[in-house]
C-alpha cells in the first residue's frame, strides 16, 4: 500500500520542496503585511484565536505588529509590541535556514529538541504570558 507522500509529483517529495513551500508562504505574506499596517483597523489579517475566546493575550500576540514594525524600522515599536517574540525571531530564522540548507542538499533534516528544551521553551511562554497579561 502507498502512503500519501508516495503519490505526490518527484518535485514535491524532494527535501527542499517544504521549507522552499514555507519561505515563499512567508514572503507572499511578508509582501501583503508590507502595505497593511496592522495598527489601523480595516484590513484583512486573521486575529488571535486565544484572544478572542479569553480576552487576553497569548506568546505571541503582537507578532504581527512586531514584523510590520521590522519592515519599517520601527525597532522601538517592534520591542514593543512583543519582546519576547523579537527575541526568539533570529532563533526561529537559524532553524529555517538550516531546514532549506538540508533541503538544498538532498537530506531530510529535524531539528532534535530535547524534553529540558521543550520545557524551558514552554515555562517561558508561560511566564512571558502571564506578565505580559498582568502588566
Amino acid at each position: 500500500m502507498s502512503s500519501a507522500a508516495d503519490r505526490l509529483p518527484p518535485a514535491l517529495r524532494h527535501p527542499a520542496a517544504a521549507p522552499i513551500g514555507v519561505f515563499a508562504a512567508g514572503l507572499a505574506g511578508s509582501f501583503y503585511l508590507y502595505g497593511t499596517n496592522p495598527h489601523e483597523p480595516g484590513h484583512w489579517l486573521p486575529g488571535c484565536p486565544f484572544r478572542a475566546v479569553t480576552g487576553l493575550l497569548c506568546p505571541a500576540c503582537g507578532g504581527t505588529r512586531m514584523t510590520y514594525d521590522l519592515m519599517h524600522g520601527e525597532f522601538a515599536a517592534a520591542w514593543h509590541d512583543n519582546s519576547a517574540l523579537l527575541l526568539a525571531a533570529p532563533f526561529a530564522l537559524a532553524l529555517l535556514g538550516r531546514w532549506a540548507w538540508e533541503g538544498l542538499r538532498g537530506r531530510r533534516w529535524r531539528p532534535g529538541i530535547g524534553v529540558r528544551a521543550q520545557v524551558a521553551i514552554l515555562a517561558t511562554a508561560v511566564v512571558w504570558t502571564v506578565l505580559r497579561n498582568l502588566l
